[in-house]
């Protein structure tokens, strides 16, 4: 039910147990801040439940970024639904080392492409926070457009839309 995606450098999995330590040491940290944190031990572990519940929920979720290389889990990337998501939202994040090669970016085109070929969402968008300029210019390299006037979680968020 949960795929496994592959890039030239990148496998995209379902999440382990394995990679809890990793993904709770960046929610709880400062780095945490684009993504509503830092977190708490117990918010974390909900968000990455959450992460995995959505693909049972909602047929897509949250998947690993690691590199077919040296198999070190960089990050995650995923697209999410539901009650909390009134539209298929594409977000990313990346563990610290990992930014500035790429990956997110390769990470972000598979799962893109695959919800658009597979799952057949003709659009997608990626609310993010106006100072994460990183984010901002992903979102601007993936094609996504800077939508002036949107629907949004609230008016501190930019929405990138991305289509077919």
């Amino acid at each position: 039910m949960i795929p496994t995606l592959e890039t030239e450098r990148l496998l995209l999995r379902p999440q382990t147990m394995a990679d809890w330590p990793g993904y709770a040491r960046l929610m709880m940290s400062d780095q945490a801040v684009y993504l509503d944190g830092p977190h708490s031990l117990g918010d974390a572990w909900g968000l990455f439940c959450h992460n995995l519940a959505q693909w049972r929920l909602m047929g897509q979720g949250t998947l690993m970024i690691e590199s077919r290389e040296t198999g070190e889990c960089l990050g995650q990337v995923g697209i999410h639904y539901g009650p909390l998501f009134p539209e298929h939202e594409l977000g990313w994040q990346l563990y610290p080392g990992a930014e500035g090669n790429g990956y997110a970016l390769e990470a972000a085109q598979a799962l893109r492409d695959w919800a658009f070929a597979v799952r057949g969402l003709e659009s997608l968008v990626s609310h993010i926070d106006p100072e994460n300029h990183g984010s901002r210019k992903l979102a601007e390299r993936l094609d996504a457009e800077l939508e002036l006037d949107p629907d949004r979680p609230g008016p501190e968020v930019l929405v990138y839309r991305h289509r077919m």
